[in-house]
C-alpha cells in the first residue's frame, strides 16, 4: 500500500453538545476491528520492499515489471484515496467498510496463486482499490465510535496497530518469503481478513447514508491517472531502453499535456480533485510543495536498503527483513516525539530540524556505502533518515494547517495528502531507475532479483555508484525541502501565523498516522 493518510478531517466536531455518548464497549469492538484491518493492510504492504527480489526470481520479471509490482498500487491507491473518501458518506460507511475487506482478501488469494508477473500486478491493484475504501473509513469509524474524552485513546491505539505494520512488516516479511515461500507474504492476509470481515459485518451497525449528492471529479481523476500513469511507466523503462527512447519520449510528453490540461480543468470545475485555489495562500503553497519534496527524499530509503543487503551483500530476504529494521524503528519514534516538540517549539523550526537530521543520515549514507560498509554504520546513518524522516510530516502538516479556519483546513488537507502520495510514487520510480542506471542492461535485471552479489564486484562497484547517484537526488531534495519550508513562512503574515484557530491535537495526530503508513 502505499503512504496514505486515514485521518478524519482535522479539527471536525466528533459529537455535537448535548449527544448522547456512545457505548463504550462498542467502540473497543469497531476498535479492534479496525486495528486487524490495519494490522492486515499495513503488513502486506511494508512486506513487499523486502520479498521483491524473491518474487522477481520465482516470477522471472523483467526490471520493468519489478518496478510496477511496487508502483501499480501507489498509483492505484494516490488516485482512489480521494474519490472513496467523497463515496464513504453516500454509499454508507459499513457498506464500503465490508466491501474494503472482502476485495483485500480477494486479491491477497489471488496474488498468492498468481501465475505470472501481470496476473499479481492486477491482484496487487485489487489490493490497493481495497486499502483506499479501508482507509477512508477507518478513522472514521474510530471518530464516531468512541467519546470525546476517550477519542485520543482510541486513535493512539488506532495509530499504533499501522506503526506495528510498519515496524515488523519488512522482517516478518522477508523470513515468511525465505522460510514458506513469497506467497505466503500474501496468503496469511487471507484467514485474518475472513476473520475481520465476519466481525466487521457482527459487529459494524448500519449507518444513515448522506442525503447530499456526491460531487466527484471524474476528468480530473482520469488526467491524474494518465499524467503519473504515463510518467511512471517512462522512468521504469527508461533504464532499457534509454532517455532517446521514443516509447520514453513519449511517455514523458503524455505527462505534460496532462499536467496542463489537469491545470485547465481544476481551475473551472465546480468540485476539483485539487482546490488550486488554495495555493495562492504562500503558507499552503510552500507547505504542499514541502511535503511533496521531503516525501521524495525519504520515502524510498527502506526499499533501497532492503535492497543493498540482498543485491549487494548476497543476504536473504529474512536476514535483509531484519537489518532494516532499526530505520523502521527510529521513523516511529520519531513521528512519537514530533509532538512533544510541537509543543515546545515552532512548526516550521520542527520541520527544518527533521529535514535537517534526515540530510545528516543521507550525508553518512553517501560517504560511508560500500559493498563491505560495516553494518553498525549503515544503522546509525539510517537511524538518522528514520527519526527526521519521522518528525517531519508531523511538523509540516502542523506548520501549515494550524492558522487556517476549520473550513478550508478539510480540503487542504487532502491538497497534502495528494501531493504526498504524489511524492511517494515519483520518488519510489526515480530511486529504482536510478540505481541500476550505471549497469549494463544484462546486470539490471540482478538487482531486483538480489544476486547481483554473485555477478562480480564490478557489478556491485556500479550498484554503488548508482546508489550515491539517488541519495545525492535525496539530498537536493532535503535542501529544497528546507527552501521551500523557509519560503513559506517568510511569505506569510505574521497575524495570520498568529491565528490558531484549528486544534494542534489533531493535527498531530493526523500526522503521525500518515508516518505510520
Amino acid at each position: 500500500m502505499s503512504a496514505s493518510e486515514a485521518a478524519a478531517p482535522v479539527g471536525e466536531a466528533t459529537y455535537g453538545e448535548g449527544a448522547a455518548e456512545p457505548d463504550l464497549r462498542q467502540a473497543w469492538r469497531v476498535l479492534a476491528i479496525v486495528c486487524l484491518a490495519s494490522l492486515m493492510s499495513g503488513l502486506s504492504g511494508s512486506a513487499l520492499n523486502i520479498s521483491l527480489p524473491t518474487i522477481v526470481r520465482s516470477l522471472h520479471a523483467s526490471s520493468g515489471q519489478a518496478s510496477w509490482i511496487l508502483l501499480a498500487s501507489m498509483l492505484t491507491n494516490t488516485v482512489l484515496l480521494l474519490v472513496f473518501g467523497r463515496l464513504a458518506d453516500v454509499l454508507g460507511r459499513r457498506q464500503m467498510y465490508l466491501a474494503g475487506i472482502a476485495l483485500f482478501t480477494l486479491g491477497s488469494l489471488g496474488a498468492g496463486f498468481a501465475p505470472t508477473v501481470w496476473v499479481l500486478i492486477g491482484c496487487l491493484v485489487l489490493q490497493a482499490v481495497a486499502g483506499a475504501m479501508l482507509i477512508t473509513n477507518s478513522a472514521s469509524l474510530v471518530t464516531m465510535s468512541f467519546p470525546g474524552r476517550l477519542l485520543g485513546v482510541g486513535f493512539g491505539l488506532y495509530l499504533a496497530s499501522f506503526s506495528v505494520a510498519q515496524l515488523l512488516g519488512p522482517s516478518v516479511g522477508g523470513l515468511i518469503a525465505a522460510r514458506l515461500g513469497w506467497h505466503w507474504d500474501f496468503w496469511f492476509n487471507v484467514p485474518l481478513g475472513m476473520v475481520a470481515w465476519v466481525a466487521a459485518f457482527v459487529v459494524l451497525q448500519k449507518m444513515p447514508r448522506s442525503a447530499e449528492r456526491v460531487h466527484l471529479d471524474p476528468v480530473g481523476n482520469v488526467l491524474v491517472l494518465v499524467g503519473l500513469g504515463s510518467l511512471l511507466l517512462a522512468l521504469s523503462e527508461v533504464g532499457t531502453l534509454g532517455w532517446t527512447s521514443p516509447w520514453i519520449l513519449l511517455g514523458v510528453v503524455v505527462f505534460a499535456l496532462a499536467a496542463v490540461a489537469f491545470l485547465y480543468v481544476e481551475k473551472r470545475s465546480a468540485h476539483p480533485v485539487v482546490d488550486l485555489a488554495s495555493f495562492r495562500e504562500p503558507l499552503i503553497g510552500y507547505g504542499v510543495l514541502a511535503g511533496f519534496l521531503g516525501t521524495m527524499s525519504r520515502f524510498a530509503v527502506v526499499l533501497l536498503v532492503g535492497l543493498y543487503f540482498q543485491a549487494a551483500r548476497g543476504d536473504s530476504a529474512g536476514t535483509a527483513g531484519l537489518k532494516v529494521l532499526p530505520l523502521s524503528a527510529a521513523a516511529i519514534l520519531g513521528s512519537s516525539g514530533a509532538g512533544l516538540l510541537l509543543r515546545r517549539y515552532r512548526a516550521h523550526a520542527v520541520a527544518i530540524g527533521s529535514t535537517v537530521v534526515t540530510m545528516v543520515g543521507l550525508v553518512m549514507l553517501l560517504l560511508v556505502l560500500s559493498p563491505t560498509t560495516p553494518y553498525w554504520l549503515v544503522v546509525v546513518a539510517t537511524v538518522a533518515v528514520g527519526l527526521g524522516s519521522g518528525s517531519f510530516i508531523p511538523s509540516n502538516s502542523t506548520g501549515m494547517l494550524e492558522a487556517l479556519p476549520l473550513e478550508r483546513v478539510g480540503i487542504t488537507n487532502a491538497v497534502r495528502i495528494m501531493s504526498q502520495n504524489a511524492g511517494i510514487v515519483v520518488t519510489t520510480a526515480l530511486s529504482l531507475t536510478i540505481i541500476s542506471a550505471p549497469l549494463a542492461g544484462s546486470m539490471r535485471h540482478d538487482i531486483f532479483e538480489g544476486t547481483l552479489s554473485g555477478v562480480g564486484s564490478g557489478a556491485v562497484e556500479e550498484l554503488i555508484t548508482g546508489y550515491r547517484w539517488a541519495i545525492a537526488l535525496m539530498l537536493l531534495t532535503s535542501v529544497l525541502c528546507v527552501w521551500a519550508t523557509l519560503a513559506g513562512r517568510r511569505a506569510t503574515n505574521p497575524a495570520a501565523r498568529a491565528a490558531t484557530v484549528a486544534p494542534r491535537v489533531s493535527i498531530d495526530r493526523c500526522g503521525q498516522e500518515e508516518m505510520s503508513r
